[in-house]
């Protein structure tokens, strides 16, 4: 995509492309609230002008596919003002970009919807000391033993090439996420926010729980009116998933706990649950009774049909329970991730197929140059994009998802017929207490 029209698409100027005549407006886009340029030490004070530095990168660049800019974006927390926002991301933006070399170009947009953000242009090259572009990279000959340098069969000198700064490694997305995240929580901490934020993943940071899929400006416009989408709609059934798994977890941890105290202790046999819940009550009405009778018998099938006999029986039980939890969860999370990439992957196809070989307006080449980049760069080299295999996937990942949903509420009856068990343990043993403290009264 052209650096001018990618800088002034996130301005809202009006540019012009003096590599190839193309003037690109933009001054009706709206929600714009702040731009400015920042510049290193060497760079030219003229680079100030945003249609002179990114039209100095487009003519700088020869080669075809030459990347012109870098682009990162940060999402501004909304407990912030506006200036305390521009002046967090100044902040970040000089201290991670600016003071290494890049020239940054910071627009940030905020049209009031509860997503406000700033998108950072960065220039790919380091400056001379006489504030002319460097290199990007210099090739290094390959030496041998004797320190001299190793002919190939086609006559040509072994050489590699070397990078000129480290900005393309890819620890540094890492880097830079953990810096924000960073700036971030200096941020709340001056301005008495009780908030922290984590760069990591949920898995990363041992957070058990599924994670939410990325909403999208659009998507979160929509939901701010009250307009419900189908990415709104899958991260609320996340959410409701998530809690329903914490309360799970939460009663096979009482369950294992219990279970472990009434193993130091003379426990009734479970012959003697069963037969607990169906003798020594007083019945008003004939559905109580009804009830009872019901709760043994399908506490009598659990216990049968996982042939457990004894107290250890239903701790080794409820042990699984809990193996099989993890396994149904973890799994969730992988498959969720997964489904989320495919509809990354399908979107950004469907994108690409829609607009290649026909003429297209400005925004659309936009989104052209955005999903070719995206589906290039997922190919690496191969020629034939996956769409019919990445749909088929899904289709069965979905079903898959369907089937542990099925586990989690089979652990979740087992969980009750194991709790009701419980419940009648702790009654007999009431009823014994009580037994032996009336028997003690008898004595004296």
């Amino acid at each position: 995509m052209s650096a001018v029209a990618g800088a002034a698409y996130r301005s809202g100027e009006t540019i012009k492309n003096e590599y190839d005549g193309i003037t690109h407006d933009y001054t009706r886009k709206r929600g714009i609230v702040h731009t400015e340029i920042l510049l290193p030490e060497n760079a030219p004070l003229e680079y100030s002008d945003r249609a002179i530095l990114w039209n100095a990168v487009e003519k700088i660049e020869k080669a075809d596919n030459s990347q012109l800019s870098r682009e990162i974006e940060l999402a501004l927390p909304i407990e912030l003002t506006l200036e305390q926002n521009i002046s967090l991301a100044r902040e970040y933006v000089k201290r991670t970009f600016v003071d290494v070399g890049m020239c940054a170009d910071v627009c940030v947009h905020d049209t009031g919807t509860g997503n406000p953000h700033a998108h950072v242009m960065l220039t790919m090259r380091p400056f001379e000391k006489d504030g002319k572009w460097g290199a990007k990279s210099r090739k290094e000959y390959i030496l041998d033993g004797k320190g001299e340098r190793v002919r190939l069969p086609s006559g040509e000198f072994a050489s590699r090439k070397i990078s000129a700064t480290d900005w393309n490694k890819q620890t540094k997305a890492e880097e830079w996420r953990a810096g924000w995240a960073n700036a971030l929580n200096v941020a709340y901490e001056q301005y008495n926010i009780p908030k922290q934020v984590d760069h990591r993943s949920f898995e990363r940071q041992g957070v058990e729980q599924i994670p939410t899929i990325h909403m999208g400006v659009a998507a979160m416009q929509m939901e701010r009116k009250g307009i419900a989408t189908d990415r709104g709609n899958i991260n609320r059934q996340i959410e409701i998933d998530n809690s329903a798994l914490r309360q799970l977890r939460a009663r096979i941890i009482k369950l294992k706990d219990w279970l472990n105290e009434e193993a130091e202790t003379a426990t009734p046999t479970l012959t003697d649950v069963i037969n607990g819940i169906l003798s020594g009550r007083e019945y008003k009405y004939q559905w109580q009774k009804t009830a009872d009778l019901k709760t043994a018998a399908t506490v009598l099938n659990f216990l049968t049909s996982n042939s457990i006999t004894d107290m250890a029986g239903l701790h080794e039980m409820v042990s699984a329970m809990n193996t099989q939890f993890y396994k149904v969860r973890n799994r969730l999370k992988e498959v969720e991730r997964r489904l989320e990439a495919l509809d990354k992957h399908i979107k950004e196809a469907g994108i690409y197929l829609k607009y290649k070989g026909k003429a297209r307006t400005e925004s659309e080449e936009i989104l052209f140059a955005s999903a070719k980049r995206y589906i290039t760069d997922y190919l690496n080299g191969r020629k034939e994009i996956p769409n019919k295999a990445w749909k088929a996937e899904r289709v069965r990942l979905n079903a898959e998802k369907a089937t542990l949903y099925q586990d989690y509420y089979r652990l979740k009856d087992e969980v009750k017929n194991a709790e009701t068990i419980k419940r009648n343990v702790n009654e007999i043993m009431r009823g014994d207490e009580q037994n032996k403290k009336a028997y003690r009264e008898m004595q004296r």
